[in-house]
Order: structure tokens, then sequence, then C-alpha cells
């Protein structure tokens, strides 16, 4: 009996990455930032792609990695592999930040930080408003149709408010909002050996 692997071919890809999307990786990619990944797209152009990972809280406040930061209760989540040592940040805030960039429905990418800080000093931004990344994803001209077409993503979208809530199974949530097949992807242990 000849086994069939199209089960591991990604058949969603119709969906072309643009700005507000969300890039979800294949459950193999062996990859520690991109491991079981779920990345939202905040900017995409002949230049490159640039984005976030949404799924990788850390168990660190931002006020442990910015020095006099009023947010002690926020968690930073890792953004990505580039640039690891920045911190950056989503909001819900729209353009009360100002040069905040919109990326879909309420959801606001960066801005003026010095803004940012006196806002949330001031109690007018409150610390389920703005979500913390240290580093980003970043791909360079052509390097993620590479990697699309080797089947690493999947191109979907998912609705705001999930972009703000920093969860582990929101990869495993969106994989299985999109088909069977996908949600086979979304069981499929992380060590297949260990099974």
């Amino acid at each position: 009996m000849e086994l069939d692997f199209s089960i591991f071919k990604i058949e969603y890809n119709k969906v072309a990455p643009k700005k507000g999307r969300v890039l979800v990786s294949e459950p193999f990619l062996q990859d520690t930032y991109f491991n079981r990944a779920l990345v939202l797209v905040t900017d995409y152009t002949k230049d490159g792609c640039v984005g976030f990972v949404l799924n990788k809280p850390l168990n660190i406040k931002v006020n442990e990695v910015i020095a006099d930061f009023a947010f002690c209760g926020s968690t930073v989540s890792i953004g990505g592999p580039v640039s690891t040592n920045t911190i950056h940040y989503l909001h819900t805030l729209g353009h009360f930040i100002p040069n905040s960039v919109h990326i879909l429905d309420n959801i606001y990418w960066g801005g003026d930080f010095d803004f940012l800080k006196t806002g949330i000093q001031s109690g007018e931004i409150q610390p389920e408003e703005v979500r913390f990344f240290l580093g980003y994803s970043g791909w360079q001209p052509g390097q993620l149709e590479k990697e699309l077409e080797q089947n690493s993503w999947i191109i979907t979208e998912i609705q705001s408010p999930q972009i703000m809530q920093p969860t582990t199974d929101v990869w495993k949530d969106t994989l299985s909002q999109l088909g069977d097949k996908y949600k086979i992807w979304s069981n499929f242990p992380e060590n297949p050996s260990q099974n």
C-alpha cells in the first residue's frame, strides 16, 4: 500500500500575503521562533515583509525590559528573530498615538513611543490596549515567496481579538478553522517519534 503524503501539502495558499493577514507555520517547521507560529503581517511590499509572532508570550513583564515603564503588569512576547534587542508594539488606540500604522480593523502598529509612555503614566492607556514584542519577523524580497513555495506557511486571516490576546493556542485554533486537513495538522504531535 502506497502512503498518501498530500496531507502535508498546503492547498490554502491561493490567498496572497498582505498587511493584516497571518502566516501559519506548517507543523514540522523546525525553528525556535517559527515552530507552530502564527505571524501577523504588518508590512508587505516589494522590499520585503515584516510581522510579529502572536503566540510566543514570554514570562517577562515590559517594565523588566524598559526602565521607568508604568505597565508592570503587561507581558512581552517574542516578535521574531530580527533585532531581538528592540521593543515593538501593536495597539487598539487608533490614531490616538501619532504616527501609528493601521494594520486591520482596530489594530495599529507602533507610533510615537514617548506619547505611548505618557499615556500609560497618566492612565489614559490601559494594558489590554497594547501588546509588546521583543524583536520582529522579517523577510528579504522574494524570501517569503520562496518559503511559501516550500509549503512552510499557510496564509489566512484572523479576528482582531485573537491578535491582542497573548495565547499559545491561537496556532492550533486557526488551523482547526481551515478545514479537516488542517485540523489533523493542529492535532499532530510536535515530535511524532514520541507519540
